[in-house]
């Protein structure tokens, strides 16, 4: 948690761990505003009540997340987020807010909701309630009290997320069922106290996760064997095999402890020995041969019973593999359900037909159409064969002018006389110009064109 010390180290002029906003220490009027109390009502200003609320309600949840706490006090939040001195005079109300929108619960009714009779705690917790708290409920104050625990649900739910990945990617998943002792300390790195991993226990096993038997004074916690199924109820197999694992823990320890000592009778001896101690190194010898042989024994059991759990998991191996053949037996029927050998036959009898079909239309619009003209091609082949000969040939006689044969061919050339071009010309000059024509103006002499 935060204290007034931490902050007290923090340099002037900023925060180093960038766990808080950049006003906080930039922003010296809004800082003032945000300490500030909230109205009695939102209605009252409406704005600065969101703003206020705005600001604190992510932050208080996000300075858990960060510290890696599901239970909030309201004394812890004051502590955490002193400023010079001060501190957040609208705590209270937004942890109201908080519970009124359902994201923080009172740790009491969130145990209520679950069957918490395993925690050796529970009853105690719902005794120990403050007074204030228990009077300000009879009057209808729903003030949070500063010492009231408060959980924050989806913390909670994250944390427990992570606690049940860690049980999966441990040795201990290898069966379903385990000592709570030892998830405990399995968790230990997870869940900063004992409270807060019995809150992640209630919280799986609200989500049919995980299911809690005492046994023979032993608390046992059975997990579900996937993580999208639900647990079933600790059968008398279950307990079984947890007794089973527990021997061979036993038997192990029992087995490590007599090594042990038959190996401090053997250096007894050895030390007898050099002693000149004959018969002290005889009853050492003699203890030491008794100590193998009991180990030889419990290695004979600790085989047996590691033989029979090596069966437990095969056979659970093989339960698991026949469900998944019996899965898929059940969904390639499902997916055959209208399939038959007849009806494949009749698909493919239908494909080879519309296929012949196609074949027959592509070859009838490639055969053309002919427009109801029909041509002889030897005849075709004679003619090209002409007009290849005729343009090898060299032509004989040329004309010498063939401009001037094409226009005498085609187009008559009439002469005109001189006289006839000067009068059409000075034609032309009265129409545009408005000059009359003077008799001393020089004659253009044209020339007839071809």
């Amino acid at each position: 948690m935060w204290s007034p010390e931490r902050e007290a180290e923090a340099p002037a002029g900023g925060d180093p761990a960038g766990l808080l906003p950049p006003e906080w220490e930039e922003d010296e009027e809004r800082m003032s505003f945000l300490f500030s109390a909230f109205k009695r009502s939102r209605e009252v200003n409406s704005t600065d009540w969101d703003s206020k609320m705005g600001f604190w309600a992510p932050l208080v949840l996000s300075h858990s997340r960060r510290q890696g706490v599901v239970r909030l006090r309201l004394r812890d939040l004051q502590e955490a987020f002193q400023r010079k001195g001060s501190v957040p005079l609208g705590l209270a109300t937004v942890l109201q807010d908080l519970l009124r929108r359902g994201e923080l619960q009172r740790e009491s009714d969130f145990m209520a909701s679950v069957d918490s009779s395993w925690i050796s705690w529970g009853v105690g917790v719902f005794l120990l309630k403050p007074l204030k708290w228990t009077l300000s409920n009879m009057l209808g104050d729903n003030k949070v009290p500063a010492e009231e625990v408060l959980v924050a649900l989806e913390l909670l739910k994250e944390k427990a997320e992570e606690v049940y990945r860690l049980y999966q990617n441990s040795p201990l998943s290898s069966h379903p069922v385990v000592a709570l002792s030892e998830l405990s300390t399995l968790c230990a790195g997870s869940c900063l106290d004992e409270r807060t991993f019995y809150l992640v226990l209630l919280q799986l096993q609200k989500e049919k996760r995980v299911t809690v038997l005492e046994q023979n004074g032993e608390k046992i916690v059975k997990f579900a064997r996937g993580p999208h199924a639900k647990v079933s109820p600790v059968n008398d197999v279950d307990v079984g095999v947890y007794q089973l694992m527990q021997s061979e823990q036993l038997l192990s320890c029992k087995v490590e402890s007599l090594s042990q000592e038959a190996e401090r009778y053997k250096e007894e001896a050895r030390r007898a020995c050099r002693a000149g101690k004959k018969q002290l190194a005889l009853r050492s010898l003699k203890a030491k041969q008794r100590t193998e042989k009991r180990i030889e024994a419990l290695h004979a059991k600790l085989d047996t019973v590691q033989g029979i759990l090596d069966r437990i998991y095969a056979s659970q191996t093989d339960q698991m593999v026949f469900n998944a053949y019996q899965a898929g037996v059940g969904a390639l029927k499902l997916s055959m359900k209208d399939v038959t050998v007849e009806k494949a036959e009749s698909l493919v009898d239908q494909i080879q037909e519309l296929c012949d079909t196609q074949d027959e239309v592509s070859q009838t619009l490639a055969g053309g159409v002919t427009n109801g003209l029909d041509f002889d091609s030897e005849e075709l082949e004679k003619e090209l064969d002409i007009l290849l000969q005729d343009t090898t040939k060299e032509p004989s006689d040329l004309p010498d002018n063939p401009q001037e044969t094409f226009y005498t061919n085609s187009v008559p050339n009439p002469r005109i006389s001189d006289a006839e071009l000067e009068a059409e010309l000075e034609k032309l000059s009265l129409s545009e110009g408005g000059l009359v024509p003077s008799s001393k103006s020089p004659k253009r002499q044209l020339e007839p064109t071809l």
